[in-house]
Protein backbone atom coordinates (compact mmCIF):
# COMPACT_ATOMS: atom_id res chain seq x y z
CA UNK A 1 0.00 0.00 0.00
CA UNK A 2 1.30 3.39 -0.57
CA UNK A 3 3.25 4.69 2.30
CA UNK A 4 3.63 8.65 1.48
CA UNK A 5 0.62 11.15 0.42
CA UNK A 6 -2.29 8.37 0.09
CA UNK A 7 -5.27 9.86 -1.22
CA UNK A 8 -8.40 11.32 0.85
CA UNK A 9 -11.85 9.38 0.14
CA UNK A 10 -13.19 12.11 -1.61
CA UNK A 11 -10.21 12.15 -4.11
CA UNK A 12 -10.45 8.25 -4.62
CA UNK A 13 -13.74 8.47 -5.28
CA UNK A 14 -13.53 11.17 -7.70
CA UNK A 15 -10.46 9.41 -9.17
CA UNK A 16 -12.09 6.30 -9.57
CA UNK A 17 -13.71 4.74 -13.00
CA UNK A 18 -14.86 2.08 -14.73
CA UNK A 19 -11.59 1.72 -17.06
CA UNK A 20 -11.64 -0.19 -20.25
CA UNK A 21 -8.39 0.14 -21.73
CA UNK A 22 -5.42 -1.64 -19.56
CA UNK A 23 -1.61 -2.14 -19.96
CA UNK A 24 0.17 -5.41 -19.93
CA UNK A 25 2.09 -4.01 -17.11
CA UNK A 26 1.81 -7.28 -14.08
CA UNK A 27 0.20 -6.62 -10.84
CA UNK A 28 2.30 -7.54 -7.92
CA UNK A 29 0.05 -10.54 -5.94
CA UNK A 30 1.82 -8.92 -2.60
CA UNK A 31 -0.14 -5.92 -3.48
CA UNK A 32 -3.52 -7.15 -4.35
CA UNK A 33 -3.60 -8.97 -0.93
CA UNK A 34 -2.71 -5.59 1.18
CA UNK A 35 -5.48 -4.32 -0.47
CA UNK A 36 -8.06 -7.60 -0.60
CA UNK A 37 -6.61 -7.66 3.37
CA UNK A 38 -7.81 -4.33 4.13
CA UNK A 39 -10.83 -4.10 2.12
CA UNK A 40 -12.24 -6.86 5.02
CA UNK A 41 -12.70 -3.97 7.10
CA UNK A 42 -16.11 -3.46 4.91
CA UNK A 43 -19.43 -3.48 7.20
CA UNK A 44 -21.60 -6.78 6.72
CA UNK A 45 -25.23 -7.54 8.48
CA UNK A 46 -24.47 -9.83 11.07
CA UNK A 47 -20.72 -10.16 9.82
CA UNK A 48 -21.39 -12.63 7.93
CA UNK A 49 -19.16 -11.42 5.54
CA UNK A 50 -20.90 -13.12 2.87
CA UNK A 51 -18.29 -12.62 0.21
CA UNK A 52 -15.74 -15.27 -1.77
CA UNK A 53 -13.78 -13.92 -4.45
CA UNK A 54 -11.75 -16.17 -7.03
CA UNK A 55 -8.34 -13.94 -8.15
CA UNK A 56 -7.28 -15.46 -11.83
CA UNK A 57 -4.14 -14.05 -13.97
CA UNK A 58 -2.15 -15.75 -16.60
CA UNK A 59 -2.71 -19.01 -17.84
CA UNK A 60 -5.78 -19.93 -15.66
CA UNK A 61 -7.32 -16.08 -16.53
CA UNK A 62 -6.63 -17.22 -20.27
CA UNK A 63 -8.74 -20.39 -20.09
CA UNK A 64 -11.45 -18.30 -18.33
CA UNK A 65 -11.76 -15.79 -21.64
CA UNK A 66 -11.35 -19.55 -23.77
CA UNK A 67 -14.22 -20.95 -22.44
CA UNK A 68 -16.29 -18.02 -22.30
CA UNK A 69 -15.51 -17.28 -26.37
CA UNK A 70 -16.82 -20.20 -26.87
CA UNK A 71 -20.38 -19.69 -25.31
CA UNK A 72 -20.81 -16.01 -27.11
CA UNK A 73 -19.79 -18.03 -30.50
CA UNK A 74 -22.57 -19.83 -30.13
CA UNK A 75 -25.22 -16.53 -29.93
CA UNK A 76 -28.22 -16.21 -27.78
CA UNK A 77 -27.60 -20.13 -26.99
CA UNK A 78 -24.76 -20.03 -25.12
CA UNK A 79 -26.39 -17.72 -22.99
CA UNK A 80 -26.39 -19.39 -19.48
CA UNK A 81 -27.21 -16.16 -17.17
CA UNK A 82 -26.97 -15.82 -13.16
CA UNK A 83 -29.52 -13.18 -12.85
CA UNK A 84 -31.26 -10.67 -14.38
CA UNK A 85 -28.47 -7.81 -14.91
CA UNK A 86 -31.52 -5.73 -15.32
CA UNK A 87 -35.02 -5.37 -14.49
CA UNK A 88 -36.95 -6.82 -17.45
CA UNK A 89 -39.03 -4.09 -18.59
CA UNK A 90 -36.67 -0.94 -17.15
CA UNK A 91 -38.64 2.84 -17.13
CA UNK A 92 -37.38 6.33 -16.96
CA UNK A 93 -35.43 7.91 -15.53
CA UNK A 94 -33.03 4.87 -14.89
CA UNK A 95 -33.26 3.24 -19.16
CA UNK A 96 -32.29 6.93 -20.30
CA UNK A 97 -29.56 6.67 -17.94
CA UNK A 98 -28.25 3.46 -19.46
CA UNK A 99 -29.19 4.22 -22.77
CA UNK A 100 -26.98 7.65 -22.08
CA UNK A 101 -23.70 6.05 -20.94
CA UNK A 102 -23.66 3.65 -23.59
CA UNK A 103 -23.88 6.29 -26.74
CA UNK A 104 -21.17 7.95 -24.79
CA UNK A 105 -19.46 5.14 -24.55
CA UNK A 106 -19.40 4.63 -28.40
CA UNK A 107 -18.80 8.12 -28.98
CA UNK A 108 -15.45 8.36 -27.53
CA UNK A 109 -14.72 5.55 -29.23
CA UNK A 110 -15.96 7.28 -32.60
CA UNK A 111 -18.19 4.29 -33.35
CA UNK A 112 -21.44 5.50 -34.88
CA UNK A 113 -25.02 4.11 -34.03
CA UNK A 114 -25.14 2.55 -37.67
CA UNK A 115 -21.51 0.43 -37.25
CA UNK A 116 -22.51 -2.85 -36.16
CA UNK A 117 -19.57 -4.94 -36.22
CA UNK A 118 -17.78 -1.98 -34.15
CA UNK A 119 -19.99 -1.92 -31.58
CA UNK A 120 -20.01 -5.68 -31.27
CA UNK A 121 -16.38 -5.86 -31.73
CA UNK A 122 -16.08 -2.95 -28.44
CA UNK A 123 -19.03 -5.35 -26.53
CA UNK A 124 -16.54 -8.60 -27.09
CA UNK A 125 -14.00 -6.30 -25.48
CA UNK A 126 -15.98 -7.00 -22.23
CA UNK A 127 -14.86 -10.45 -22.23
CA UNK A 128 -11.15 -10.35 -22.34
CA UNK A 129 -11.55 -7.66 -19.43
CA UNK A 130 -10.17 -4.62 -21.77
CA UNK A 131 -7.06 -6.22 -21.71
CA UNK A 132 -6.35 -6.24 -17.75
CA UNK A 133 -3.96 -8.77 -16.21
CA UNK A 134 -5.97 -9.64 -13.50
CA UNK A 135 -9.30 -10.98 -13.47
CA UNK A 136 -11.28 -10.85 -9.80
CA UNK A 137 -14.43 -13.25 -9.72
CA UNK A 138 -16.81 -12.29 -7.18
CA UNK A 139 -19.49 -14.54 -5.65
CA UNK A 140 -21.49 -16.46 -2.62
CA UNK A 141 -23.24 -19.36 -1.74
CA UNK A 142 -26.64 -19.46 -3.22
CA UNK A 143 -28.43 -19.48 0.62
CA UNK A 144 -27.62 -15.48 0.17
CA UNK A 145 -30.01 -12.99 0.29
CA UNK A 146 -30.27 -9.36 -0.89
CA UNK A 147 -28.63 -8.00 2.16
CA UNK A 148 -25.99 -10.07 1.41
CA UNK A 149 -25.56 -9.06 -1.66
CA UNK A 150 -25.31 -5.85 -0.55
CA UNK A 151 -22.56 -6.55 1.57
CA UNK A 152 -21.04 -7.88 -1.82
CA UNK A 153 -21.09 -4.54 -2.88
CA UNK A 154 -19.70 -2.66 0.24
CA UNK A 155 -16.88 -4.86 -0.01
CA UNK A 156 -16.72 -4.44 -3.99
CA UNK A 157 -16.81 -0.86 -3.62
CA UNK A 158 -13.47 -0.92 -1.04
CA UNK A 159 -11.38 -2.86 -3.50
CA UNK A 160 -12.14 -0.26 -5.96
CA UNK A 161 -11.30 2.58 -3.99
CA UNK A 162 -8.20 0.77 -2.28
CA UNK A 163 -7.08 0.08 -6.06
CA UNK A 164 -6.85 3.89 -6.46
CA UNK A 165 -5.35 4.90 -3.48
CA UNK A 166 -2.28 1.83 -4.76
CA UNK A 167 -2.46 3.75 -8.48
CA UNK A 168 -4.06 0.86 -10.09
CA UNK A 169 -7.53 0.85 -11.89
CA UNK A 170 -10.47 -1.52 -12.35
CA UNK A 171 -13.23 -2.20 -14.21
CA UNK A 172 -16.60 -3.89 -12.50
CA UNK A 173 -18.11 -6.08 -15.11
CA UNK A 174 -21.43 -8.12 -14.20
CA UNK A 175 -21.44 -9.00 -17.63
CA UNK A 176 -19.65 -12.50 -16.81
CA UNK A 177 -22.82 -13.94 -15.19
CA UNK A 178 -24.59 -13.74 -18.31
CA UNK A 179 -22.27 -16.94 -18.78
CA UNK A 180 -21.99 -17.78 -15.20
CA UNK A 181 -22.11 -21.73 -15.70
CA UNK A 182 -18.91 -21.53 -17.67
CA UNK A 183 -16.90 -19.46 -15.30
CA UNK A 184 -17.68 -21.47 -12.57
CA UNK A 185 -17.00 -25.09 -14.06
CA UNK A 186 -13.42 -22.82 -15.46
CA UNK A 187 -13.18 -21.52 -11.74
CA UNK A 188 -13.99 -25.13 -10.36
CA UNK A 189 -16.94 -23.68 -8.40
CA UNK A 190 -19.67 -25.81 -7.78
CA UNK A 191 -23.28 -25.39 -7.96
CA UNK A 192 -23.56 -23.89 -4.21
CA UNK A 193 -22.19 -21.00 -5.39
CA UNK A 194 -23.27 -18.38 -7.76
CA UNK A 195 -21.34 -15.70 -9.49
CA UNK A 196 -22.00 -11.78 -8.61
CA UNK A 197 -19.51 -10.09 -11.41
CA UNK A 198 -16.06 -10.05 -12.67
CA UNK A 199 -13.68 -6.80 -11.26
CA UNK A 200 -10.82 -6.18 -14.28
CA UNK A 201 -7.96 -5.44 -12.31
CA UNK A 202 -4.48 -3.59 -13.60
CA UNK A 203 -2.99 -0.24 -14.70
CA UNK A 204 -5.01 2.19 -17.02
CA UNK A 205 -3.99 3.10 -20.30
CA UNK A 206 -4.64 6.59 -19.63
CA UNK A 207 -3.96 7.57 -23.22
CA UNK A 208 -7.16 5.79 -24.32
CA UNK A 209 -10.09 7.47 -25.02
CA UNK A 210 -12.22 5.15 -23.71
CA UNK A 211 -10.46 5.97 -20.07
CA UNK A 212 -10.72 9.87 -20.62
CA UNK A 213 -14.72 10.64 -22.00
CA UNK A 214 -16.43 12.60 -18.68
CA UNK A 215 -19.23 10.14 -17.01
CA UNK A 216 -22.24 11.62 -15.74
CA UNK A 217 -23.78 12.00 -12.24
CA UNK A 218 -27.77 12.27 -11.49
CA UNK A 219 -27.90 15.60 -9.67
CA UNK A 220 -28.50 15.14 -6.11
CA UNK A 221 -32.40 16.48 -6.72
CA UNK A 222 -32.79 13.21 -8.23
CA UNK A 223 -31.46 11.00 -5.53
CA UNK A 224 -31.96 12.58 -2.38
CA UNK A 225 -35.26 13.84 -0.60
CA UNK A 226 -34.18 16.11 2.46
CA UNK A 227 -36.89 15.61 5.39
CA UNK A 228 -37.19 17.70 8.81
CA UNK A 229 -34.09 19.66 8.14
Amino acid sequence: MPATDPLSVTEALHARRSVRAFTDTPVDPALLSDIFAAAQRAPSGGNLQPWQATVVTGDRWAAVKDAVAARIAMGRDGYEPEYDIYPKGLTEPWEARRFGVGEALYGALGIPRDNKAGRIAQFVENYRGFGAPVMLFLHCSRIMGPPQWSDMGMWLQSVMLLLVEAGLASCPQECWAMYGKTVRAALGLDEGQILFTGLAIGYADRDAAVNRWPVPRAELEEVIDWQGF
